[in-house]
């Protein structure tokens, strides 16, 4: 089944209104919740919306939040997100990023007390269409152990990098520190299929194709997957995120970090606030002039898309496979599992809603 982008924006904002926040937050958090399913990220879209519903009710979720900004120098500050949503957070954060590099040529804000905000690439996209390089990464869920143990001890942990360009569309990096998503996951929960090898260990540390291990006590693996493939590069990739997100800004970090499902208890004695965001935005003019660094991205941009393929699939650079899936979804519509469009159904039920089909 397939559904427009303003049906997905406009059921989610009714929902999110409903549940007490603004007109006008509610139609910004269902845009940036939805941009995931436009870009093609569908495990971070308007299938997550039943979960911020139910973090709401479970009081983990301030739909009328009050932020708090902490500033000692000109470019750097700290945002008290007051339980919000991650979109909205994330969003005012960028936006301080942008303001602040405009004016003094680099911003950097951490935020505390946060919820899931979503896919990273949108925030430091924003900062790109500004003609700055932007940076976005966030803590998350205790689902990963590091290279060689047993224990959750980090969550997937993406980052986010986007470069603005003169005639090219601009360079999105966003990935998760580990070899696939937890949403991944939950993707191939939902059509009954198994993980390729690599993705999951079970509690003892051995390998499993189950996509359901999580639950009995199994953990994602990093970035690599295995020790001779560099998964110590992807457990250091996410250390360093929790780190910027999470002791950095008096979020929790580790082990303490909130689950994004409302089920789960939150840890005991916890180490800071929510869930952290990290947000970087600077002047390429800082460096070179402006019109020169983005034909020079121009030029990077085309030789690595003109290199030589190995065999039929085009080489891409980082940003073009959403770029061409938010081109073809915008003009024919955004697919959604029948497992979703239920649970939105459901959702629409439970609210007083009409229904979403």
């Amino acid at each position: 089944m397939k559904f427009s982008l303003t049906h997905l924006q406009s059921f989610s904002s009714l929902v999110f209104e409903k549940i007490g926040f603004s007109k006008e937050d509610s139609i910004l958090t269902s845009a940036l919740l939805t941009r995931a399913d436009l870009r093609g990220i569908d495990s971070h879209g308007i299938a997550r919306l039943k979960g911020y519903y139910d973090l709401f009710k479970a009081d983990r979720l301030n739909p009328k939040p009050n932020f708090k900004w902490q500033s000692k120098f000109p470019t750097l500050a700290v945002l008290d997100a007051d339980k919000s949503i991650g979109f909205l957070s994330a969003n005012a954060a960028m936006d301080r990023c942008i303001e602040m590099a405009q004016i003094n040529g680099v911003g950097v804000v951490a935020v505390k007390n946060s919820n899931h905000f979503g896919i990273a690439g949108q925030y430091a996209l924003k900062a790109a269409e500004k003609n700055l390089v932007g940076m976005a990464m966030t803590n998350a869920s205790p689902l990963v152990a590091p290279t060689f143990s047993r224990d959750k001890l980090l969550g997937t942990n993406p980052i986010s990098i986007a470069v603005p360009a003169l005639s090219s569309r601009p360079f999105v990096l966003d990935m998760a520190t580990t070899t696939a998503a937890n949403g991944k996951l939950e993707i191939l929960q939902r059509k009954n299929g198994l993980a390729p090898d690599g993705w999951i260990q079970k509690e003892d540390g051995s390998l499993t194709s189950n996509p359901n291990e999580l639950k009995a006590g199994g953990a994602l693996r990093p970035l690599g997957s295995f020790p001779y493939l560099g998964s110590h590069k992807g457990y250091g990739l996410g250390a360093a995120v929790d780190i910027l997100t999470g002791v950095l800004s008096g979020a929790n970090f580790g082990p303490w970090v909130p689950p994004f499902v409302s089920f789960l208890p939150l840890a005991e004695n916890m180490v800071g606030e929510g869930i952290g965001h990290f947000f970087l935005a600077f002047r390429v003019d800082g460096f070179m002039e402006e019109s020169e660094f983005l034909k020079r991205m121009d030029v990077w941009m085309e030789t690595f898309r003109n290199s030589t393929a190995i065999g039929k699939d085009a080489v891409l650079v980082p940003g073009d496979p959403e770029w061409i899936l938010e081109d073809e979804r915008s003009k024919f519509g955004i697919p959604l599992l029948s497992t979703v469009v239920d649970d939105l159904n459901r959702l629409a039920k439970e609210l007083g809603l009409p229904a979403f089909s």
